[in-house]
C-alpha cells in the first residue's frame, strides 16, 4: 500500500474543535512537515462555490481554512487562500469571500486572500489529457510550491458526489468550466473534471466533513451533521473513501471512476484513526437533473444560449489599458482608436470588468441567460 493513499478519518463534532481535529487528521498521514519546507508559498484552494453563510453547508467552513492557515504557517510555510466562485456575475468570488467568512478568518491568521477572478490566467499543457489537453489555470495554483485541497463533503446533481478532485474546477476559468459542462454526459465532465484536477494534482487534501450537504448538492441540498474531518496525501483516495462514508460505491462516482482509470488514488485506500463503518451516513442524493438526463446535443444547444459577456462602453473608456495589461487571454484588441473584446479568445474571466478603473467594462446578457437569472433570484 502505497503509504501517500492513506486516509485519516477524526470526529469533529462542531467547527469550535476544528484546529486540534484538523491538526490529529493530518498528522494521522504523516503531517505537514513532510511536504512543508520553510518559506513555501502554500495555496489553500477551499470549496468556495457561491455567496453563502457557512451555516448554509455550501463553502468550507472558515473554521477549517483558519486552522488550515495556522497550522502551514507552523510548518514555517506562507499560507495563501484563493479560490474562484462559480461565476453568475463578475466580483461573485470576493462576495463568496466575504459572505463565507472566509476572508476574515484568513486575515485574522495573516494570511493573503485572492480571488482567481483577477489573478489572472496562464495557459497549461495537459498530458494524456481525454478532452482539454491545453488549460488557462489560475495563476496561484500554477505558481504555488504547494497546494492544498479543503473540500467540502457534498452529494453532486451531476457527478452524485463532489470532493477533492472537483475541487480543482475552480481553478480554470468559466468560459473552460461551461465547456466541460456542455460534453453533456456526466462520464465525459467527469474525464474533464481529471484533466483539470491533473494540470495541478494537490499535495494534500483535507476535507470538511463536520457538517456536510445532502440531496440536491452542490448549492442546493440541505445540510447534514456528520461530525467529521479527513485528510490525505492523495486526492482521489480521499473521495474514494469519503464517497463510502455517505453509502455510495465509490466506482459509481464518475470523477473516481475516472480518475483512477487515469492511474490516480487506489479503489482501496487505507483508512486510519475512526472506523469508517462507525460514521457512515447514508447521504440522501440528487434528483434528477436536465443536464444529467438530457440528451448532450440538447444540453449543449441550451448552454450556448447561455452567455454572459463583457463588453467596453466606449464612451466611458478612457484607454488607460489596464484591461490589456491584465488580460490573459490577450482577448481585447484596439481597432479604429477604441479597445473591443473579441468574443473568439475571450475566456469569460471578467477580470477587465473587475480592474477598469472608471467602470467600462458592461456586463451582456443574452435572453436565455437574463431569464435563468431572474428564475435563480426569486428562489
Amino acid at each position: 500500500m502505497n503509504p501517500g493513499n492513506k486516509v485519516s478519518i477524526v470526529r469533529c463534532e462542531d467547527y469550535s474543535n476544528a484546529r486540534e481535529a484538523v491538526r490529529e487528521a493530518i498528522d494521522l498521514i504523516g503531517g505537514l512537515d513532510s511536504i512543508i519546507f520553510p518559506g513555501a508559498r502554500v495555496l489553500l484552494k477551499p470549496n468556495l462555490l457561491a455567496a453563502e453563510p457557512p451555516d448554509n453547508a455550501v463553502t468550507t467552513h472558515p473554521a477549517i481554512v483558519s486552522a488550515m492557515c495556522e497550522l502551514v504557517l507552523e510548518a514555517g510555510g506562507v499560507p495563501v487562500v484563493g479560490d474562484g466562485a462559480g461565476i453568475t456575475h463578475p466580483g461573485v468570488t470576493d462576495e463568496a469571500l466575504d459572505m463565507s467568512g472566509i476572508r476574515e478568518a484568513a486575515q485574522k491568521t495573516g494570511a493573503e486572500v485572492l480571488s482567481f477572478e483577477t489573478s489572472g490566467y496562464e495557459v497549461v499543457n495537459v498530458p494524456d489529457a481525454s478532452h482539454f489537453s491545453q488549460l488557462y489555470l489560475a495563476k496561484p495554483v500554477r505558481y504555488a510550491d504547494l497546494v492544498i485541497s479543503l473540500p467540502k463533503l457534498k452529494t453532486h446533481e451531476l457527478t452524485l458526489f463532489t470532493g477533492a478532485v472537483k475541487n480543482m474546477f475552480g481553478g480554470i476559468p468559466l468560459k473552460l468550466r461551461k465547456e466541460a459542462h456542455l460534453l453533456g454526459k456526466k462520464n465525459l465532465f467527469s474525464e474533464a473534471v481529471v484533466d483539470i484536477y491533473s494540470a495541478r494534482v494537490p499535495h494534500l487534501a483535507l476535507m470538511d466533513g463536520v457538517v456536510g450537504m445532502e440531496g440536491n448538492g452542490p448549492a442546493r441540498g440541505t445540510p447534514v451533521n456528520v461530525g467529521v474531518l479527513m485528510a490525505s496525501y492523495d486526492c482521489v483516495s480521499l473521495d474514494v473513501v469519503a464517497s463510502k462514508l455517505i453509502g455510495l460505491d465509490p466506482m459509481q462516482v464518475p470523477t473516481n471512476e475516472a480518475a483512477i482509470a487515469r492511474g490516480y488514488g487506489t479503489k482501496d485506500p487505507e483508512v486510519c484513526g475512526v472506523p469508517l463503518n462507525e460514521v457512515t451516513v447514508k447521504f440522501r442524493l440528487p434528483g434528477t437533473t436536465l443536464v444529467g438526463s438530457a440528451p448532450p446535443f440538447l444540453v449543449s444547444r441550451l448552454g450556448k444560449l447561455f452567455t454572459i459577456r463583457p463588453v467596453i462602453n466606449t464612451v466611458q473608456c478612457t484607454m488607460c489599458g489596464a484591461c490589456v495589461l491584465n488580460c490573459s487571454a490577450h482577448a481585447i484588441e484596439q481597432n479604429e482608436g477604441m479597445l473591443k473584446i473579441n468574443d473568439n479568445k475571450c475566456i469569460l474571466c471578467y477580470c477587465c470588468r473587475e480592474l477598469c478603473p472608471s467602470g467600462a467594462v458592461k456586463m451582456k446578457r443574452s435572453l436565455f441567460a437574463s431569464i435563468l437569472m431572474k428564475v435563480r433570484n426569486r428562489d
